[in-house]
Formats: C-alpha cells, structure tokens, sequence
C-alpha cells in the first residue's frame, strides 16, 4: 500500500509547485492510461518517456549553465534543489560531499495526483519510472550518474535518489 504523506502543509508558495507538479503529473497520467485503453500501452509509454527524458536533458543543460562549478555534485545538488523544491518534495539530504548527493523524498506531488485521479499501485509505480527519466537525463546532461532505489510508488517510505560522479 503506497503511503504518501503530507507534513508541510499551509505554504502559499508549497502549494502552488504542488499543484502545479500535480496538474504535469495529471496530464501525463491521462495520457498513458487512455493510451492504455486503446491497447496502445507500450507506444505511449516510448513516447512519454522520450518526452520526459529529452526534457530532462533540456533541464540539465540549463541547470549545468547555472551551477559556479558544475563538476561538483554539492553545486549541482544547491542549483537544482531549491529551497522550494525542497520543501514541495519534503526532501532530507543523507549525504552531500563534491562527489555524491543521496537524498530522500518524503513526499511526491505526481503521485499524489495519480493516486487523485484512482490510478492502482502498479500503473504508479509505472509513471513513477517514467517520469523519473527526467532525472535520470537531469544527470547525464550533467556528466553525473543517477541511482533510484527505493520508492513511495513502490510502496517504500521514501523515494531514495542519488547523483554522484562517475566510480564513487
């Protein structure tokens, strides 16, 4: 059963990039299950996730303009984590050295709205993959390497990610 809790509740500026995130969530969801009930699942999955990954490489490539010195991890983690973002995510950071950031999400804005619109756990944990092509394409525009273990859309506590370079 996928626990997606709440804890920050009542910021203006929170609630607006949750909805936000939640509405960019709503459209891809739709999106995949109408393909889905037209029996063209797989074809709408490819197109979706060249999409969100081609988008992650566009983010990357701004965030790594961006960053003072983009061959640090801490840079990059400090230009892509806003406060904000953060916040929205309910994000804690485990680790953050120049060669590696491991954080967890407590809280996901694009599963929420999935689990809005009634969607099973396994369809989650699918547009959950999906949409973390962005971050996996965030990193390669970066020249840094991801790993995603566990998730909420698995029924984890958290969403564990990290960045890190290449070896370490």
């Amino acid at each position: 059963m996928i626990d997606n809790k709440i804890t920050i509740k009542g910021d203006p500026v929170v609630d607006i990039q949750r909805g936000a995130i939640g509405h960019r969530a709503t459209w891809t969801g739709l999106t995949y299950t109408k393909a889905r009930e037209a029996g063209k699942a797989e074809e709408a999955e490819k197109i979706i996730r060249e999409a969100i990954a081609e988008t992650g490489k566009i983010q990357g490539t701004e965030i790594k303009s961006e960053c003072k010195n983009p061959e640090s991890v801490t840079c990059f983690a400090e230009t892509f984590l806003s406060e904000n973002v953060v916040k929205t995510f309910e994000i804690e950071f485990k680790n953050k050295t120049e060669d590696r950031v491991d954080i967890e999400f407590h809280h996901c804005p694009l599963l929420k709205a999935w689990q809005d619109l009634e969607f099973d756990d396994s369809t989650c944990e699918k547009l959950c993959d999906m949409a973390m092509d962005g971050d996996r394409n965030i990193a390669k525009a970066m020249g840094f390497e991801f790993h995603l273990g566990d998730t909420i859309a698995k029924g984890c506590k958290t969403c564990q990610v990290s960045f890190f370079k290449k070896d370490k």
